[in-house]
């Protein structure tokens, strides 16, 4: 590739160039950001991430309420604009973020524009982080946030949500069992992307089977039927209530640690520096949150799931996330695919969340490993513990005529009682 190329696809993102003969990749190779190969290969990688990306992405509307399509319609959406303002330097998809799921499951009593109002404030306030990284560079977060602290409100997020996952097994257990033991027998001996493909596989059998033995909601099923082949996605504005944006405003934190992870993963397996992108990949993120909440869909984050594409394909082209975002604005405009969404039952989602919302309080875990944080230091501990438990346990306090649950207050508590209680430890040496 020529300096002049090189220039041209890392200002635009476009003008790809085509990897040797197109066809093949060379023993320890990979396909870079800004190469491609012949087209036909690079849709049939597309589609692939369009697979990878599908479970989750579609699994939150369906949990939240939110119109699927319409969700569908601002992750293609996003994904564009991800890679516009990155410059083609990140490949990415940015699909639903389970993130969101606690907040807009707390504040469902607040109504559908309150929720999308959280949304956006949280889209707003990842643009802000993203034009200070951008200006200050990446280390500010290591220096805001360390490792302890976005663990820990991680980990709060996903276990706040366990009673929500029980409930709705408990309401269908048999389908529930079902699709819990498809996701898991799949994921420890599914072969290549299979594997990684656990939930999705284990959510279509849970579906079947709930079809084969009458599980299924009939006016779900009656809404298919009428339901239109091709429409426009349903858009609605959002609204500012002070509650629902507390409840949400913590997911920021989580959205920050995907996305730096994500650029970190990326440039590991190119071989590439990208510090100099991280605040690029906020500010998109954030931008297509915002866009999100702002029309009526979930907001977005960098999906782990298309990583595993890429590095089972070694292709890293961002030209296969440009027909997997077309793909999904595409299929947002059929009214007729959200109702299919909309039919999966609380079984299924029960079996799926089970182990899901487990994936986020893991996550922290991982976070905390990789960091090698010290648990033998009382502050780390104390901190952490008191924490984790008030969004486990979803301590629930009003602050005048604001409610705010556990996620609040475990993330406040981490954010504002560590920064304290190490300046405290210091003065004591």
């Amino acid at each position: 590739m020529t300096k002049r190329e090189t220039t041209a696809t890392s200002r635009t993102g476009f003008g790809w160039v085509l990897h040797g003969n197109g066809k093949t990749i060379a023993d320890g190779a990979v396909v870079a950001p800004e190469e491609r190969l012949s087209w036909p290969r690079t849709v049939g990688i597309g589609m692939q991430h369009v697979i990878a990306m599908f479970g989750a992405t579609l699994l939150v509307p369906t949990i939240t309420g939110f119109p699927v399509t319409t969700t569908l319609l601002f992750s293609g959406i996003g994904t564009v604009l991800f890679l516009l303002i990155t410059r083609g330097r990140v490949p990415s998809y940015l699909g639903s973020s389970f993130a969101f799921i606690a907040p807009l499951t707390a504040s469902a009593a607040d109504g559908p524009a309150a929720q999308l109002g959280a949304v956006l404030s949280v889209g707003v306030v990842l643009m802000l982080v993203g034009i200070l990284v951008k200006l200050a560079g990446a280390r500010v977060l290591d220096a805001v946030m360390p490792p302890i602290v976005t663990g820990a409100v991680v980990m709060l997020i996903g276990l706040n949500l366990a009673p929500a996952a029980v409930g709705s097994f408990e309401a269908q257990p048999l389908v529930a069992a079902v699709t819990l033991i498809a996701i898991l027998v799949v994921t420890a001996v599914g072969p290549g992307l299979l594997g990684r493909l656990g939930i999705l596989v284990g959510v279509v059998v849970g579906w079947v089977f709930a079809a084969v033995t009458g599980a299924l909601a009939t006016d779900r099923l009656d809404a298919l039927r009428e339901a239109a082949w091709i429409g426009v996605p349903h858009l609605r504005g959002p609204a500012f209530q002070w509650s629902a944006i507390a409840l949400a405003l913590p997911v920021v934190i989580v959205l920050i640690a995907e996305n730096v992870g994500h650029v970190k993963a990326v440039a590991a397996m190119t071989g590439r520096s990208l510090d100099d992108v991280a605040g690029d990949a906020l500010f998109a993120d954030g931008l297509a949150t915002t866009l999100a909440g702002a029309g009526g869909g979930s907001g977005t984050t960098t999906y782990a799931e298309n990583i595993g594409v890429m590095a089972a394909t070694r292709v890293y082209s961002t030209a296969a996330y440009w027909v997997a975002a077309a793909t999904a604005i595409v299929l947002a405009f059929s009214p007729k695919f959200g109702a299919l969404v909309f039919t999966v039952p609380d079984g299924v989602i029960g079996g799926a969340t089970l182990v899901l919302y487990g994936l986020i309080g893991i996550l922290g875990v991982r976070i905390w490993t990789e960091a090698k944080v010290d648990f033998t230091d009382p502050v780390n501990l104390t901190v952490v513990a008191a924490a984790i438990v008030a969004g486990i346990g979803n301590l629930t306090l009003a602050v005048g005529s604001v409610e705010l649950g556990g996620i609040a207050w475990g993330s406040v508590g981490i954010l504002v009682g560590y920064p304290l209680m190490r300046a405290l430890a210091r003065l004591r040496r």
